[in-house]
């Protein structure tokens, strides 16, 4: 959500934001927002009109009684009553301004950075730079459903039976190959300074809105039926939420945070359920990091995120590169966002594994996340990156360590996490 300020001095700035990123059917919410903040405005200042003429009346009451003048004080509460009245009608109208206000306000998108590249869809998406030398072996790479096969590491069978498309069963070596990358992730994130966090994997309906889009939430959220939860698609949705309402020390910051927890998406859209892998599924694992932080610092801190995961995949001999989100990719309430994309040797191509995103104070204002400063009291910024999200990284992973025998190569910095051991072996 923006200040409502721009609207009140910069309309032009905020319609030219909402061309920039292809939503014409938004411009006429600008002149709506408008005139219903004169509305608003004007209502507020004849009710700070009546409160003075009252509180002048009132004191008027004070010294007709002492002098005994029962009859003129009797005249005055009445007028007193009458501004009463009209006070309570005025704020009525007040509420009713305030709450459509905010409603048009929650549709209007974030001013996106003007580095930003104009672009109607991810087709438009720019490539930025590509880390590791991206390789197409002699040998022929499997669907990674037969690499997980291979290593009977995969039942979609059995999930089927229990619980549908969208699910899978991770079974021996696979099964510890993912958690490995999950710990791998969890400690390289706390080497960085990060504190960890497992935080609850259900948020209410006051978080969702404060940290995504309606759209996005219609999209992606699974509701608990009778409760006013919601199933988190990410844990940074748990993560931003856990300030709500806070007034942050300006010592404190930046706040630092890294977070695991399951994640649950309906994937609603064309791309759909994946039916033979992986790839795209109901339910799957991150690690993620989240930074709170002073808005001139948020550009340092968003360069620094997404180079994080770059480091953690080549780490594990992943090709990356990444491709800058073009303005009409970006979610309303973003102000930036890069994907980091792993190279697939099967496709001959990149696929996404990882998205860096920076929100200006968007979220902020949508959950009164503040600092009090010797100025005043200020918005922060947020902003959110993908350290590890599984199995989509554990296809990367797999495609980029399989040998011409079917055996996976595990590097250094996995090998403690799975026994120490140098190659997972076909079965």
């Amino acid at each position: 959500m923006i200040d409502i300020n721009l609207i009140r001095e910069k309309k032009d700035l905020v319609k030219e934001n909402i061309k920039k990123k292809f939503q014409d059917d938004k411009l006429t919410l600008v002149d709506e927002i408008y005139n219903l903040d004169i509305k608003y405005r004007d209502s507020k200042l004849s009710g700070d009109n009546l409160r003075s003429e009252k509180n002048k009346l009132s004191a008027k009451i004070g010294l007709l009684m002492r002098d005994k003048k029962i009859e003129e004080a009797e005249e005055v509460k009445k007028s007193i009553n009458e501004i009463n009245e009209e006070i309570k009608a005025l704020e009525e109208v007040e509420v009713k301004l305030e709450a459509e206000i905010k409603t048009k306000m929650m549709e209007i998108p974030q001013i996106i950075d003007e580095s930003v590249p104009i672009g109607k869809d991810d087709s438009e998406n720019v490539e930025v730079e590509k880390f590791g030398e991206p390789f197409i072996p002699k040998y022929e790479i499997p669907h990674h459903a037969e690499i997980l096969e291979s290593i009977s590491g995969l039942d979609k069978e059995a999930s089927g039976r229990t619980s549908g498309s969208g699910f899978y069963y991770l079974l021996g070596d696979a099964a510890r190959l993912h958690s490995a990358m999950i710990a791998y992730a969890k400690d390289f994130m706390i080497e960085k300074g990060f504190v960890y966090a497992i935080p609850p994997f259900m948020i209410r309906s006051d978080v969702v809105t404060g940290v995504m889009s309606f759209k996005e939430m219609e999209d992606m959220m699974y509701k608990i039926e009778g409760e006013d939860l919601y199933l988190i698609g990410t844990s940074e949705h748990s993560m931003i939420g856990k300030f709500k309402d806070q007034i942050i020390s300006e010592d404190s910051l930046p706040i630092k945070m890294t977070s695991y927890s399951p994640c649950f998406r309906k994937e609603v859209g064309a791309h759909g359920i994946e039916e033979r892998g992986i790839f795209r599924t109901h339910q799957f694992e991150k690690q993620e990091m989240i930074v709170i932080c002073n808005h001139e610092d948020h550009m340092d801190w968003y360069n620094k995120m997404w180079s994080y995961t770059v480091e953690y995949f080549r780490s594990l001999d992943i090709p990356v590169r990444t491709l800058e989100c073009c303005s009409g990719d970006l979610a309303d309430l973003k102000v930036k966002s890069c994907d980091v994309e792993a190279w697939s040797p099967r496709q001959q191509k990149y696929f996404e594994v990882g998205s860096c995103s920076t929100l200006g104070d968007a979220q902020a204002r949508r959950l009164g996340i503040r600092c009090k400063t010797e100025g005043g009291t200020k918005y922060l910024s947020t902003l959110n990156n993908t350290v590890l999200a599984s199995p989509r990284g554990l296809i990367a992973f797999l495609e980029n360590n399989l040998n011409e025998d079917g055996s996976i190569n595990i590097p250094k910095v996995l090998r403690p996490y799975m026994g120490n051991i140098e190659k997972i072996n076909p079965k």
